[in-house]
């Protein structure tokens, strides 16, 4: 054999064995190979749900996880606005040269929700916190979020011959109740690490087929208040109410009284939501009470919206209070849960444009859908506010089974929602898309 011949299959023999480099390697291919571990790490994570404020355990695997891809990780990072609670937040850092710093969010908790999915990974975890012993499931897709998020780690750490700058990801506890944002961010998250030109973040969409992402430019959640309303009246016999100053009667005005707020004070053109969710009085069918307790979530997209609707529950509550005859000294009480605001989200125009120019070039254009804004609400807002003016972009990832939706929109009925207690997202396809769609948009605002 001739050394030439011989040179030559050498050469054809490198070319048919070796593996491919990242650089030539496709991100499906990638991906694939990954695949069944994310959707074991999707069922674990499924199984061990944590609530808000406890997710210690969840906070430690993503932890580990990223130490082991590269990142810098600390834990424990925010500050609650009640003393010693503490934050499992996480902040894992990858530094790749010079280039833009990109930050990329997932959120941790589960709900207080008894699971009914029938899954074999369901999960039958029950918590004790501070007032009973619940049962707790991932009801809102945060268990998805932590899978996307954990491959799109490993495939940019895997990717960094493509990307330059400064990759951020953090994993925010509390986001159902409006907190793990706020504590982040007054634990130094943009202080103590490096400071990101842009966020991102995806949430699940019960609504969309798995293998599908949406979209929507400007608002896209709403703000979130919780308001409790206690009313003073003074109680008795029920036999004699006019010896009485009823709250439950004047709890019942205000009920109606409030809905004239959206229908009569906000221009129609801005969308607004006053829900009285809970009314707590009287311990007996004969007895009036002292006082009555009303717990209500206001919604809205623009700021002076919200204050005007607040503004609004408030001078109507003492109007009604004062109407019934109740003494100066007895006026209702008003409060906020501060810690639980949630400011609307407001996606950047110009980053969504080109992040979804991203993601139609990763999945196609008809995978990538625009959406609706929705009455939800999402903490994520927070990290472009309190005068960080920093561009957001969030989206939704489809999670239901192609088939299942369809039927359901054949025969006019409602599949599971978010928070519902069967719940089930279709983890392979809603996990690919996941990580294809964060890496890709990701690639794109970092790429060389």
């Amino acid at each position: 054999m001739s050394p030439r011949l011989q040179k030559l299959l050498v050469l054809l023999a490198v070319l048919l064995f070796a593996a491919p480099s990242r650089g030539q390697e496709s991100l499906d291919a990638m991906i694939a190979r990954e695949l069944d571990a994310l959707v074991s790490t999707y069922k674990y994570l499924h199984s061990h749900p944590e609530l808000s404020y406890y997710e210690k355990e969840s906070a430690g695997y993503l932890a580990g996880e990223l130490r082991t891809l590269g990142f810098e990780v600390t834990e424990n990072v925010g500050d609650y606005r009640v003393p010693g609670r503490t934050s499992y937040g996480l902040v894992a850092v990858l530094k790749n040269g010079e280039g833009p710093t990109v930050m990329v969010r997932t959120d941790l908790d589960a709900l207080p929700v008894e699971e009914k999915t029938g899954l074999p990974y369901a999960s039958r975890v029950k918590t004790q916190t501070d007032e009973a012993e619940v049962s707790v499931m991932h009801a809102c897709g945060h268990d998805l979020h932590m899978t996307s998020f954990l491959g799109t780690a490993k495939m940019l750490s895997q990717l960094q011959d493509r990307w330059a700058g400064t990759l951020v990801m953090i994993g925010q506890p509390a986001e159902e109740r409006g907190a793990g944002a706020w504590a982040m961010l007054q634990g130094g998250l943009y202080s103590r690490f490096p400071k990101p030109a842009m966020a991102l973040a995806l949430h699940t969409n019960p609504n969309l087929e798995a293998g599908t992402v949406g979209y929507r430019e400007g608002y896209a959640l709403a703000s979130a208040d919780a308001v409790d309303i206690t009313i003073r009246g003074s109680g008795g016999h029920g036999a004699y109410p006019q010896t009485t100053k009823d709250p439950i009667v004047i709890a019942a005005q205000l009920i109606l009284a409030l809905q004239t707020i959206v229908s009569r004070e906000v221009n129609p053109l801005d969308p607004a939501v006053v829900t009285v969710g809970a009314i707590h009085a009287g311990t007996k069918h004969n007895i009036i009470p002292d006082e009555a307790r009303l717990q209500l979530t206001v919604r809205a997209y623009k700021p002076e919206v919200r204050r005007k609707v607040l503004l609004a529950i408030e001078r109507i509550t003492q109007g009604i209070a004062a109407a019934a005859g109740v003494p100066p000294d007895r006026a209702p009480t008003v409060t906020l849960a501060d810690e639980e605001f949630t400011p609307s989200t407001y996606n950047n125009p110009e980053l969504t444009r080109r992040a979804v120019s991203a993601l139609k070039s990763a999945l196609g254009p008809d995978n990538v859908v625009a959406t609706d804004p929705v009455m939800a609400a999402e903490d994520f807002g927070r990290y472009s506010l309190e005068g960080n003016q920093i561009p957001i972009f969030i989206f939704w990832l489809g999670a239901v089974d192609p088939l299942r939706l369809r039927e359901a929109q054949e025969k006019g009925t409602s599949l599971p929602s978010l928070h519902s207690s069967k719940f089930a997202p279709l983890p392979e396809p809603a996990i690919r898309t996941g990580v294809k769609a964060m890496t890709a948009v990701v690639l794109d605002l970092m790429k060389k």
